[in-house]
């Protein structure tokens, strides 16, 4: 019994062995089976996400294809309606060659003038050197006319003339006007860049263009008069403002911001060369950054980088203008020497005490105390240093505008009477009311400002700042481009009520810029924030 009984238990431990090993085989089987199942789910997604990945890749691709030509299909019919206004309104191809230098109003005509001297002249390197010792402009003097008129668009012009061989094919006043119908199509396109940038779609970049074409007598004043210093350098203050407005939205160490940066060294370096007024639009545009940067709102790196930006214009644009004493006396250098000590006892207080979020901000507004004295020091031995730097006239004439002291000089009561240097009508107000920007510029301006300050707040209170916003979440005014913009357009407007002519033409454009965002801001586009455009 012993015997049959350990037989049976042998057999019953050889079953369950044997089912065990059944179970593990079925067990085994099926772990295959779903590692196949699983090996051909990720053979394929992997071909969807490699389609999905190149049909993303394309449709930027395209898009921005399609954004380029519309900038430039924006600019090219811009330049062609300028080009039709002008013949219309001076018949200038009906005209005689002497009746088309008279045509040009405002004195304006002086410039074409220097520029048929240059050609005129048997090299360009012989008409430059009558030009730098020239005596026949002023009576029984011998002036550097390059110099004192700012002749540098006559120059550039005429060497591309003779460079392109162009004399045997068009006519030398088509060139000189196409070339500044040239550079407003220049102006219009980086208005569209600008605004796609800002807003990421190109239909804020046509909006802008429309604004700024129907208020192009406020905005730009080529239709006054074409050879004017402004119509070359603006096209140029455009474009660096939209490499800013590039350069303040992309990431850090990217090859899209170097682009923009090098695009903002550039336009600088032109805008300054070409308009002796260049550096006091880059110093408004740098008191912008230093309050953004006052209040966390923009990166400090990218202010230092812009700093060293104009530094380096101003450097070469010194040297290429005949040592422009000038230059020396300009707000901006101030500025920019200014900033420098501000930065460095700030990181020194930053390394020897522990501060809080109390300590930080109070550091930020005792650096905006340091820049402003800076500012006010260097000015003034600037203007002891060198007396004829023209600081001084400058100085006479800001405060004869604002009131603040009675000058009994001619020349400067001379300029307070030009139309350029008037404070603007009711006229001015009534025409942006019938075009409707000023409403739109106001509204876009309450949204976008109370946005902004809601940002300042959450840095004063010691909020990070997040670099994944967009214009659907919101939080409009805690990006850099957008806040720089809004405070741009306040302070060139403020400018704007004391000087017309002279501000206008570069806070219109900007003004455009920002109201092209009031279809795509919360509230204003469509259901969805405007994500769909």
């Amino acid at each position: 019994m012993a015997e049959i009984r350990c037989r049976k238990s042998a057999a019953l431990e050889g079953e369950a062995a044997e089912e065990s090993r059944s179970v593990a085989a079925e067990e085994e089987e099926e772990r295959r089976e779903s590692r196949g199942d699983e090996d051909g789910q990720e053979e394929r997604v992997q071909p969807s996400t490699r389609k999905s990945a190149a049909a993303s890749w394309l449709q930027a691709v395209l898009r921005m294809f399609f954004g380029a030509m519309a900038a430039v299909a924006c600019g090219m019919l811009y330049a062609g309606y300028l080009s039709g206004f002008h013949d219309r309104k001076f018949w200038f191809s009906s005209r005689q060659e002497l009746e088309w230098e008279a045509s040009f109003p405002g004195g304006s005509g002086l410039y074409y003038h220097y520029y048929k001297r240059l050609l005129a002249a048997p090299s360009f390197s012989s008409g430059f050197y009558e030009l730098t010792e020239d005596n026949g402009t002023v009576s029984g003097r011998t002036i550097n006319a390059v110099k004192q008129l700012f002749l540098y668009p006559e120059l550039i012009t005429s060497f591309l003339y003779r460079v392109t061989g162009s004399q045997n094919r068009v006519e030398p006043v088509s060139f000189y006007l196409g070339s500044v119908f040239g550079l407003q199509a220049v102006c219009v396109s980086a208005l569209f860049v600008c605004s796609w940038a800002l807003s990421g779609t190109c239909v804020a970049g046509m909006l802008a263009v429309s604004w700024f074409v129907i208020n192009r007598q406020d905005a730009s004043r080529v239709e006054q008069g074409v050879p004017l210093r402004e119509n070359w350098a603006l096209p140029f203050f455009s474009c660096q403002v939209a490499a800013l407005t590039g350069f303040l939205s992309r990431s850090t160490g990217s090859a899209s911001e170097m682009f923009c940066y090098l695009m903002l060294s550039a336009c600088s370096f032109s805008f300054l060369l070409l308009w002796e007024l260049g550096h006091y639009f880059l110093f408004v545009q740098g008191v912008c950054l230093v309050l953004l940067d006052s209040l966390d709102l923009v990166p400090p790196r990218k202010t230092a980088d812009v700093y060293r930006a104009y530094l380096g214009s101003l450097v070469l644009v010194y040297l290429a203008q005949f040592q422009n004493a000038s230059l020396l006396g300009s707000p901006l250098l101030s500025l920019l020497i200014g900033s420098v000590p501000a930065r460095y006892f700030q990181r020194k207080m930053k390394m020897k005490m522990k501060v809080g979020r109390l300590g930080a901000r109070v550091m930020k507004l005792l650096q905006v105390h340091l820049v402003v004295s800076c500012v006010f020091t260097c000015s003034f031995l600037v203007k002891k240093l060198f007396p004829a730097s023209g600081a001084d006239f400058t100085l006479q004439l800001l405060e004869a505008k604002l009131g603040l002291n009675s000058t009994a000089d001619f020349v400067t009561n001379f300029l307070l009477c030009q139309e350029a240097l008037r404070a603007p009508g009711q006229d001015l107000f009534l025409r942006l009311t019938q075009t409707s920007l000023l409403p739109f510029y106001v509204l876009v301006l309450t949204v976008c400002l109370l946005s902004a300050l809601q940002a300042a707040f959450r840095r004063l209170s010691g909020q990070p700042i997040s670099s994944s916003l967009r214009l659907e979440d919101g939080r409009i005014g805690e990006q850099p481009a957008v806040a720089y913009h809004l405070l741009h357009t306040l302070l060139l407007g403020v400018l704007t009520l004391l000087f017309d002519g002279s501000v206008c033409p570069g806070v219109c454009p900007d003004v455009s810029v920002l109201v092209s965002l009031s279809s795509f801001c919360p509230g204003f586009g469509s259901k969805d924030g405007g994500a769909s455009g």
